[in-house]
């Protein structure tokens, strides 16, 4: 029988995904996938009853709807301070992950190294092998920038740019960390970029998700930098709704061509009615971000509470709204075998750290060390969380004695 292709055979199923899938047969609280369970603002859920009755039901133009890239280049334009020409910058894809494929696949080459930042979202690493380019990983370690957030060293990351490498990925608010790159940091990235003539893709889907005092920069509105970057968005976590996949990419004309052709052939286009709806919420005004910011602020502060009161380590995030907590002092055999039981034996989801690295930094197992929760929930699914997390220290200690006796026999 034909094999298939050594591409498909080169990385693995999404870890987070399959976490979602061991939630859900253990009857666990899913804090593993990031996804709310509260709804959409009432506006859109309005324009979108109102859209299944009247349409559009038929495709839109493939890279987006005129009047849904209007609002959402008004929109983008507003935030970002530079202009988007909605004919020329934008194209609507089928969610920020098709918008990341069609970047990486426009920017770079089979056999063009691509910088990634460690620890990363894990498509970042299967977006390159599919387009045939060579992932390089810069690590983000703990207290490097001196705060105590996930930093990088400067001359790490000028090796990588010296080693070849055509495009660097960008996330911020970063997942899986919380991380949100200073404007030092963005500009020491951008002068690298442009001393070794480099595209920057940035995934900021986490735009509108910042914690004070942190503020969210975006890497296209630094000096000189449009011209190389390719921003992309999505609506999905700003509006709460995962499941419509509406994303985007924001690009200098002669890039956004080459995105859309790609785009064209990956999947034509994204959903019609969902555009239509969406444009509602596009044009809400500041008072709904400042709302979104406090809600996940509240989020954070009780989730980060809970964790402190089971007593386990973690790192604050400064956006996005993932948590990334320390393990290391369970001596667990593997971060998935502690986070498969945790979901069967605490009724608690999480994701293995392991599968946002390619390999642990500066010697230390980071692939195994962490794991990572999200706090995207209603307050009583965090609480129910939180009180379930209680008794994971003694059933965790209780597990390995027994462990130990049964070694013993």
């Amino acid at each position: 029988m034909p094999e298939i292709s050594v591409k498909s055979r080169s990385f693995g199923e999404s870890v987070i995904r399959r976490m979602t899938r061991v939630a859900m047969e253990h009857g666990a609280i899913n804090l593993s996938q990031g996804f709310p369970d509260f709804d959409p603002p009432a506006v859109l859920l309005e324009a979108a009853a109102r859209v299944m009755k009247d349409g559009p039901h038929q495709y839109a133009v493939t890279w987006g709807a005129a009047n849904f890239r209007e609002a959402l280049a008004a929109k983008q334009e507003r935030f970002m301070g530079i202009p988007v020409d909605p004919a020329g910058h934008l194209t609507v894809t089928c969610g920020a992950t098709e918008a990341m494929m069609a970047a990486v696949m426009t920017a770079v080459d089979p056999g063009d190294r691509v910088i990634v930042f460690s620890p990363f979202y894990e498509n970042y690493l299967a977006d390159a092998i599919l387009a045939g380019a060579e992932p390089v990983c810069v690590p983000l370690r703990e207290g490097v920038s001196g705060s105590g957030d996930f930093g990088f060293d400067p001359d790490e990351l000028r090796r990588a740019f010296e080693g070849g490498a055509k495009a660097l990925i960008l996330c911020n608010p970063a997942n899986p960390t919380g991380k949100v790159f200073s404007r030092a940091e963005l500009e020491t990235i951008a002068g690298l970029a442009e001393r070794y003539d480099a595209f920057v893709i940035t995934d900021e889907v986490y735009e509108h998700i910042v914690y004070a005092p942190h503020r969210h920069t975006y890497f296209a509105a630094l000096p000189g930098m449009f011209e190389r970057t390719i921003s992309c968005g999505s609506l999905s976590k700003t509006y709460s709704i995962t499941g419509w996949r509406l994303g985007y990419t924001v690009a200098p004309k002669r890039i956004t061509d080459g995105i859309r052709k790609i785009h064209d052939f990956l999947t034509v286009g994204a959903a019609a009615p969902l555009q239509e709806a969406t444009i509602a919420a596009l044009g809400l005004g500041d008072g709904y971000y400042r709302d979104l910011q406090d809600l996940y602020t509240s989020k954070r502060t009780l989730f980060l509470s809970a964790l402190e009161r089971a007593g386990l380590s973690f790192v604050r995030p400064q956006g996005a709204y993932y948590v990334m907590v320390d393990i290391d002092e369970f001596g667990a055999p593997s971060d998935t075998a502690f986070c498969e039981w945790m979901a069967r034996d605490i009724g608690v989801a999480a994701v293995p750290g392991s599968s946002f690295y390619l390999s642990g930094p500066d010697g230390r197992d980071a692939v195994n060390r962490y794991i990572r929760f999200h706090f995207a929930k209603r307050d009583e699914t965090l609480v129910a969380a939180g009180e379930r997390l209680l008794a994971l220290r003694d059933r965790w200690a209780t597990r390995r004695e027994i462990g130990r006796r049964e070694t013993d026999r």
